[in-house]
């Protein structure tokens, strides 16, 4: 059910051209004929604000005093929720296509973190994340990103709360329907 804060969200994405319709190779490799395309309401730092501050509001029972965001997605969205949030911002960097802890950032058994991406479709990105959050001695209180748009029930084991919750389908290439067939595919980037 999409409720007044979902129509916001929405009507920022669209406001910014972040909402893309068309034939879409998905990081995944699914097709899509929508796409978010997060970086570009990352251009103007007002709607960054207000997505942070609409994001917070929904993780209300977490305290988290570390963010940590994976590249590029959520780096931005990251960072402005840790500002308003007043907590320290780290992100995991892309090496040979896997993502990585890197540039001497430590988290230790003080550290209770929110792991925040921007667009969450079948959640492999967020599991590699989570595998390296694991893998050291911090507290992982959930993963939250802008957008949700998972067919299954994803299963990180913490609370995962999205800002938006949108189903839009995704398909395997052999399985593409008429109208995505065509459309010339295009990988934006995630």
């Amino acid at each position: 059910m999409i409720d007044k804060s979902d129509n916001e969200v929405i009507s920022i994405f669209k406001e910014t051209n972040a909402l893309l319709t068309g034939h879409f190779i998905l990081r995944s490799g699914l097709r899509s004929g929508h796409f978010f395309q997060c970086a570009q309401v990352c251009q103007y730092m007002d709607k960054v604000t207000r997505l942070a501050e609409l994001l917070i509001n929904k993780l209300k029972t977490f305290k988290p005093n570390t963010v940590v965001s994976p590249a590029m997605g959520g780096l931005v969205l990251g960072q402005e929720v840790a500002r308003q949030l007043n907590c320290r911002f780290i992100f995991l960097e892309k090496v040979d296509d896997k993502l990585a802890l890197r540039r001497n950032f430590v988290l230790s058994e003080s550290d209770k973190v929110l792991l925040v991406e921007d667009v969450v479709t079948k959640g492999g990105r967020v599991a590699e994340a989570l595998a390296i959050l694991r893998s050291t001695q911090c507290s992982i209180l959930a993963v939250t990103s802008l957008v949700d748009r998972s067919t299954e029930t994803l299963n990180f084991k913490v609370p995962y709360k999205p800002l938006l919750k949108l189903n839009f389908p995704t398909y395997l290439p052999h399985e593409i329907p008429q109208e995505l067939s065509t459309l010339k595919p295009t990988k934006p980037g995630s």
